[in-house]
């Protein structure tokens, strides 16, 4: 039973070690400070700052977002 189970996990992907469990947590973690601070970086800018680099204020987040997390997202 324990072998059929076995074989079923590997099957499905899901025999994955704690270590790279472990490393994509941190990878993540490390992801989110990042745009925290990304967030927080461009939020003490000035309007004219902001301006100057064509992001609104409205933006910040979703900018913070492509940035960190090598998206693009089109309105």
């Amino acid at each position: 039973m324990i072998i059929a189970a076995n074989a079923l996990i590997r099957r499905s992907g899901h025999n994955r070690g704690l270590g790279s469990i472990w490393n994509e947590m941190k990878l993540a973690r490390a992801k989110r400070r990042a745009y925290t601070k990304t967030i927080k970086s461009l939020s003490s800018l000035s309007d004219r700052d902001l301006k100057d680099l064509g992001i609104a204020r409205c933006q910040i987040a979703g900018k913070a977002f492509d940035c960190v997390y090598e998206t693009s997202r089109r309105a």
